[in-house]
């Protein structure tokens, strides 16, 4: 955040200190002496892509809190381990024969035993 405060002054920093380089060799109007420009379009060029630069930046900026916020439940994801699973320690079956009689009458009505 502090370097992005700093991006403009440094330009206009970097101009002054520059300013004779500026105007000899990067200036737009360097090869027309009637103009007294004296480097303010470099300048005003830099602090243009500065901006764009910083806006650049910004939508990024803003596009990542923007996919963390989505992404963000808020609930920390904890997966905790079941502690102890209960089994029973005999299983019983309950098994009837379909040969065995089932009513009372079944022992008097059967077919004839050889």
């Amino acid at each position: 955040m502090l370097v992005k405060a700093w991006v403009i002054p440094l330009v206009y920093l970097d101009y002054e200190l520059r300013k004779e380089y500026i105007i000899a060799n990067l200036c737009v109007n360097r090869g027309n002496p009637i103009a007294v420009c004296e480097g303010a379009c470099y300048l005003a060029k830099k602090i243009v892509d500065a901006k764009k630069q910083d806006e650049r930046q910004a939508e990024r900026t803003y596009m990542a809190h923007l996919l963390f916020q989505v992404m963000d439940t808020g609930k920390p994801l904890v997966f905790r381990s079941p502690e102890r699973f209960e089994m029973p320690l005999t299983v019983v079956f309950k098994y009837t024969s379909p040969f065995l009689s089932r009513t009372p009458i079944a022992d008097i009505f059967h077919p004839p035993l050889v």
